[in-house]
């Protein structure tokens, strides 16, 4: 059975959040299983596997996709989504040829910048450049896509990743900052993918007044609950909130915004979370 799983839910920082000594956070310092990995989605066949994204705790992401790891596919180049393929280095696990797939922008990025440009040279990693909209085979019976989205650079585009299996689809969309200027429509996406992993960075603009949120966009639950409302239920269901950011209340299960999410009948995406793709 080909599957994706759920190898990581916060934002970048990841939680508790370096500088952080708030109540969002101290719990999470004081006892560390707590915490939460930085958003990830591993692919896995019954004998390898893809990681969407190279987080700072990909040691941790590699271990826990329980399969050989076929490859990397990344969405775009911020702190959270790429800076993991440090440890790809001879300082550390030093693979040979791992394929990496990256879009233009991306690829661009990575060849021309320290250290990531000695990793390649190096041969640790096999850059291969996607095109978006058009599919990269997996494996049999199961492709990637990457979808261009709005989201700030400055240095790469930015993609969310579809993925095909036989009888079912999800979509891995951590980063976009408004979804009305996305060529998509978001609900005809809902309906036709088996299962979406989106943008849940903050819950409500009140989560950090220190900061001006119109430099750091990103759709808030409440507003993408209330555009995705009058789905049917089971639509509703297919959605799953990541990429919180250590502020964000969601990373509380028991929080009362955990129970807005249930009540409306969204959900929220949780590490080791498993969806079936098909044979």
């Amino acid at each position: 059975m080909n599957e994706a799983v759920v190898l990581g839910v916060a934002q970048d920082g990841g939680h508790p959040q370096a500088g952080c000594e708030a109540s969002c956070c101290a719990p999470a310092f004081a006892d560390p299983s707590q915490g939460h990995r930085i958003a990830c989605v591993g692919v896995r066949t019954p004998t390898e596997g893809w990681l969407l994204d190279a987080t700072p705790d990909l040691r941790w992401q590699l271990h826990d996709l329980g399969r050989p790891c076929a490859g990397i596919v990344l969405t775009h180049a911020h702190l959270g989504h790429y800076t993991g393929l440090l440890q790809l280095g001879r300082e550390a696990w030093a693979p040979r040829g791992l394929p990496v797939y990256a879009m233009p922008g991306m690829a661009r990025f990575l060849e021309q910048t320290e250290p990531y440009r000695t990793i390649l040279a190096d041969g640790h990693i096999d850059l291969r450049r996607m095109r978006a909209d058009e599919p990269v085979a997996l494996a049999p019976g199961l492709t990637l896509t990457p979808w261009l989205v709005p989201h700030r650079g400055p240095w790469s585009e930015t993609v969310g990743l579809h993925v095909q299996g036989a009888s079912s689809s999800c979509l891995y969309l951590p980063d976009i900052d408004a979804f009305e200027p996305w060529g998509r429509d978001l609900a005809a996406v809902v309906q036709d993918v088996g299962r979406v992993w989106i943008d849940g960075t903050f819950f409500s603009a009140a989560e950090l007044p220190h900061r001006d949120l119109g430099a750091i966009p990103h759709p808030l639950v409440t507003d993408t609950m209330t555009l995705l409302q009058s789905l049917p239920a089971r639509h509703r269901a297919r959605v799953h909130f990541l990429h919180l950011n250590h502020s964000n209340p969601l990373l509380d299960p028991s929080s009362g915004a955990a129970g807005d999410v249930a009540a409306r009948g969204f959900a929220l995406a949780r590490e080791g979370d498993i969806w079936e793709l098909g044979t």
